[in-house]
């Protein structure tokens, strides 16, 4: 059983809606009414939450703005948004203990019941059947209509897993639903039955789901699962021929075929029909050996073929089931030396890009290795989904820890850089502080002011000329001077004294044209220089504030951060330790599953072997003497599981 992403998100969502304030007049009774992000850090939480799928990076966020006490207005609300990361993330233990406590008589019923819900899922998938028990028990009332009968079923399945059939079966008796669901729930009910050897009773419930009609897949696999249980169920009770009626109905193309066939093959030799018993096993004797209902058909056929009379055919399927065995043993014991190099999961995970967080990931691909083909079985089994997503968490976690420690060396480079830079850069900034430079360019301002407006008034046009003008106007003066003392009748001198006043006047009437303009351009860049100086004023005092009140050293911070990083080397070394547990933990199984497969191929190759030995007896022995043909094996129930 899986829950759709797109569930949890929503409901993710809406418990992250929780009010913090009275919900409005006119409010759904079925929903989180929204809220007013008041907090600057509880706003940038849901900002990570919804804009990205980094759940951990979220909840990384989230708990430390809880731990500095960063979100006063929205304390509820996080608490309830760090439970539904905990469930989305499939650490169940977490989010329980949070909605025992948060989801209380202010948070909407149906939206309550939603949640308790979810959790039940997410822990009947870990397999805490108890606790699934538990949740469901939280809800009140009913769910909505789309949900109220996967509830049920859900809590049957529960009960069944618990071994409590007679629970489920009383539940079941009653039950009303969509005709789906129906069909899972009588099928449910029939396996109930039959677990408490009730098979009078499971068998018109069986029969009803073996023959209901549908175009829908997964109705028809269970059509095909209930005909098989049923089949298997008469023939443990050695009722044949109504094995054969419900077997008979299994598709030859579904997931259950190989079993139906084979116990197609026993309900005909039960009755005594070994030529037609032949049909199945001969059948399944061409797929592929890995299924267990294909290497019991290599010990059926040649049974069924000494039961004819048929010894030397016999014989030779015997000797060819010897050989396969053999051969697939080879294989599988490769297989197991892979298994147990500790590579197995690095390798399963090699072509995981998807990125998905928490227990939402299942393994979809399996790659091309010699342990692949025979761990079908193993990897679609939840246990081991499971197992493999708390190793892939692991990992991912690990990662992240690895991220964690190269931001540590950063930070601790930052406060590094920052105390040399302290070192360097305080002493003249100090001294800068000391010399009230921002009074001395007041001063400075006071005195251009004065010498301006002296200027203006004494209508001085030179002083305000072109660097060039004030040169050429100064060696004008000067040569005035120059003449001044100069006396006498001579005509070069007045003819000069001529030329000077004329370029005297014009430069001076060129000075005059422009001094208004240059004498309102110099007042225009003297109130810029004012708002220069205010604001230098402001600065200057915003630095001296900081340096009163800025910390004179980061010892604080660096041991903050050496702590932070013990913390993660302490996390890391222990999250290798339960990655290398968990490893083991799926190791062992795998190992276990491949061991298993290869006991099962060495007990039919031992049966084989001793067959063939009865048949050379039998053929070397007087006729009056030979020992009769083996008994067939009996045939091995396929436990049927209930439904999700």
């Amino acid at each position: 059983m899986r829950l759709p992403r797109a569930l949890v998100m929503g409901l993710v969502g809406s418990l992250a809606m929780l009010p913090a304030a009275a919900p409005a007049r006119h409010a759904d009774p079925d929903k989180l009414p929204a809220i007013r992000v008041q907090d600057l850090h509880y706003g940038d939480v849901l900002f990570h939450y919804f804009s990205s799928d980094d759940l951990y990076g979220t909840l990384a966020h989230l708990e430390a703005y809880q731990h500095w006490q960063r979100m006063p207005h929205h304390d509820q609300d996080a608490a309830l948004l760090a439970g539904s990361l905990y469930l989305s993330l499939g650490m169940h233990n977490e989010a329980g203990d949070r909605f025992a406590t948060l989801l209380g008589p202010k948070v909407p019923p149906r939206v309550r019941n939603r949640a308790w819900f979810y959790l039940a899922k997410v822990w009947y998938a870990r397999g805490y059947y108890d606790k699934t028990l538990e949740a469901l028990g939280r809800i009140s009332g009913q769910l909505s209509p789309e949900l109220e009968p996967e509830r049920q079923q859900l809590q049957v399945t529960a009960l069944m897993r618990q071994g409590h059939f007679a629970e489920a079966a009383a539940l079941l008796s009653n039950w009303q639903g969509p005709a789906d669901w129906a069909a899972f729930a009588r099928f449910n009910l029939g396996v109930a039955l039959i677990r408490q050897d009730r098979l009078d009773a499971a068998e018109p419930v069986l029969t009803a789901v073996g023959t209901l009609t549908s175009e829908q897949e997964e109705l028809l696999a269970l059509r095909d699962k209930a005909n098989l249980a049923l089949g298997y169920a008469c023939l443990q009770a050695n009722q044949p021929q109504q094995a054969l009626t419900a077997l008979s109905r299994v598709r030859l193309s579904g997931a259950s075929a190989t079993k139906a066939m084979l116990g197609v093959g026993y309900a005909e030799a039960a009755l005594g029909h070994f030529q037609e018993a032949l049909v199945p096993w001969m059948e399944l004797r061409q797929r592929d050996l890995l299924d267990a209902a294909v290497q019991e058909s290599y010990l059926m056929v040649p049974y069924a073929f000494g039961k004819l009379g048929a010894q030397s055919q016999a014989a030779d399927y015997y000797e060819s089931a010897i050989k396969s065995f053999q051969s697939e043993s080879g294989r599988i014991d490769a297989a197991i030396g892979e298994v147990g190099s500790g590579h197995m999961l690095d390798t399963l995970l090699t072509a995981d890009k998807e990125g998905t967080q928490g227990w939402f990931w299942q393994l979809k691909n399996l790659p091309d290795a010699p342990q692949s083909r025979y761990l079908y079985a193993l990897l679609a089994d939840n246990d081991f989904q499971e197992g493999l997503k708390s190793f892939r968490d692991l990992r991912f976690l690990d990662g992240r820890l690895q991220q964690w420690q190269l931001d540590m060396a950063a930070f601790a480079t930052m406060i590094d850089t920052r105390e040399r830079a302290y070192a360097e850069r305080v002493p003249r900034t100090d001294a800068l502080l000391a010399t009230d430079l921002p009074e001395k360019l007041r001063q400075k301002r006071t005195a251009i002011d004065a010498k301006l407006t002296s200027i203006e008034t004494g209508g001085d046009v030179a002083a305000l000329g072109t660097d060039e003008q004030r040169a050429q106007w100064a060696r004008i003066r000067a040569l005035e001077e120059a003449l001044e003392p100069a006396a006498g009748d001579d005509a070069s001198l007045d003819e000069a004294r001529a030329k000077l006043r004329l370029i005297k006047g014009v430069l001076f009437w060129q000075l005059d044209e422009s001094f208004k303009a240059r004498v309102y351009t110099e007042r225009h860049a003297l109130r810029e220089l004012d708002a220069a100086l205010v604001e230098a004023q402001n600065r200057w005092v915003r630095v001296e504030l900081a340096r009163r009140n800025a910390p004179n050293n980061t010892g604080e911070f660096a041991a903050r951060i050496a702590s932070l990083a013990a913390r993660i080397e302490a996390l890391k070394a222990g999250l290798t330790l339960a990655s290398q547990r968990q490893n083991e933990l799926l190791q062992q199984l795998a190992q276990g599953e491949l061991e298993a497969q290869k006991a099962r191929l060495a007990s039919y190759e031992v049966q084989a072997r001793f067959a063939l030995a009865d048949i050379y007896d039998r053929s070397s022995s007087p006729p009056d003497t030979a020992a009769a043909p083996a008994d067939a094996p009996a045939p091995d129930a396929p436990a049927p599981g209930a439904q999700p």
